[in-house]
Parts: structure tokens; sequence; C-alpha cells
């Protein structure tokens, strides 16, 4: 895959990656590059493979081809522990809180990997998600599906990650917690935390993001700036339109 002919310092990148549940892949030789602070949306139809692949970024699939790096260390295939360990931190669509424990325990536990400082990043936290710390005695399965997702990003940065993947944070929630949701993603990358979001709804994944990756059939069909893929006719690119002149007409690499 080409990529934009910028100059981009990537923090996390992932080069010809394939991936899946079984003998046939449902990811192929897919490719993402993101660097400090950015917000990078992956977008695609139904079923295009995304949250398999940030499954796979993540160690919780195999992994047959390819290579994950952050800051140049080889991840690829090591077990999730040790992949968030080095720095990368992943949030899935659904069960990423624990029900029956209250939001201060959630994020204790979330801050695993610390020696120590648990109570300090928590007040840290609860700076940037005040919702919750109003609420901090309150059982997780006691919130509503936004204020999970709230809590299910801020239990994810507990371990002060470099990289943060969200599965659709915004995923059935109504259009009020959709914005909230998209504040905090932006406040989070402008803390210099790499922000990968799969999200569903293009529109919103353009409008918050600085970088877009289209996944089509489990594999790359062009990535480019927020900017530059909103010209594109998206929906035709989905249904295996001819993504390759009219990426040519934009600039957007294919």
């Amino acid at each position: 895959m080409r990529t934009w002919e910028v100059a981009r310092v990537s923090v996390l990148e992932v080069s010809g990656l394939t991936a899946g549940y079984g003998r046939v892949p449902v990811v192929w030789e897919a490719s993402l590059k993101a660097k400090v602070g950015q917000v990078v949306t992956i977008v695609g139809p139904n079923g295009a493979g995304k949250s398999t692949f940030t499954k796979a970024i993540f160690g919780l699939i195999p992994v047959s081809a390819g290579s994950v790096q952050l800051d140049g260390e080889n991840l690829t295939s090591w077990e999730p522990h040790r992949i968030a360990r080095a720095g990368i931190a992943y949030v899935p669509q659904v069960e990423n809180i624990f029900s029956t424990m209250s939001i201060r325990e959630n994020l204790e536990i979330g801050g695993f990997i610390r020696k120590q400082g648990v109570s300090e990043r928590i007040a840290e936290i609860f700076e940037i998600f005040p919702d919750l710390a109003k609420a901090a005695g309150r059982r997780g399965g006691d919130l509503s599906g936004g204020q999970r997702n709230m809590l299910g990003m801020a239990r994810a940065l507990m371990s002060d990650p470099k990289v943060i993947l969200l599965d659709e944070p915004t995923a059935g929630l109504s259009p009020i917690y959709v914005d909230v949701v998209w504040e905090q993603v932006r406040k989070i990358a402008s803390l210099g935390t790499t922000v990968v979001v799969v999200e569903q709804n293009v529109e919103r994944a353009i409008a918050n993001s600085e970088w877009v990756y289209v996944l089509v059939a489990g594999r790359n069909r062009l990535d480019g700036p927020a900017a530059e893929v909103a010209k594109l006719d998206l929906a035709s690119i989905f249904l295996g339109g001819a993504a390759q002149a009219t990426a040519g007409r934009s600039g957007v690499s294919a």
C-alpha cells in the first residue's frame, strides 16, 4: 500500500498484517501508522475486518504475517498483557468494564501494571472525566452505555499508554453521548496519547480525526488526511467502486 507522501513520525506502525480466527484470514496485509497525539480512525462497511484488525494489533487473535511495532520495538504476536506493558491499551466495544465493581475499583484494576502512584493517577483521570469523579462509588453495572464507555477509556488510561485502541466507542449511544465520547477522544489525544478508533459512523470519524484508513473486505483500500477522504465517494468505495480512479483525483493513497 502506498502511503501519503508527507513526513510522518510514527509511534505505532502496523505493516502487512494478516490475521483471523481460523485458516482463512479476515484481515489481509493491512497496514496503519499513527503518530504522537493523533486521532486515527478506521472505517469501512460492515464485515470489513475493522475490529479484527485492532484485536490482532493487541494480540487477541493469531497473526500469520506482518508486524506490529511501537517506537521501533516489534510486538508482533506478543500476549496482550505484554503489549499492555509495552504501551498499548485496548478498549473493546462490549464487556469493557467490570460491572460488579465501582468506578474507582475499575480504575484501580486498570492500574495493574503501575508499581506506585495509583491514587495519584486516579485523581488525574478524574480531572479528564469529571462525570466519573462525581459517581466514583457507583457500580459499573449501574452506568448508562455512554458512561460505561467513558469508564472503559478511563480504565485504559490508568496505565499511561502511548496508544489506545477504541473499538466502536459510540455504538448504540444517543447523539448527546456520541458528542461526549468524541470530545473525550480529542481530549485524550491533546494530552499526548495516540488514539486509534474503529468507527461505523463515517461522518463522525472524518470530522473528529486527522487521518482516516478505509478497509474493504479485510484490506486497505485507501488512507489519507480526513479532509481529503471527506471529498471521496466512500459509499461507492465501500461497495467496491473504482477506488483507484477516485483516489488518484483526490491525492489520497490507494
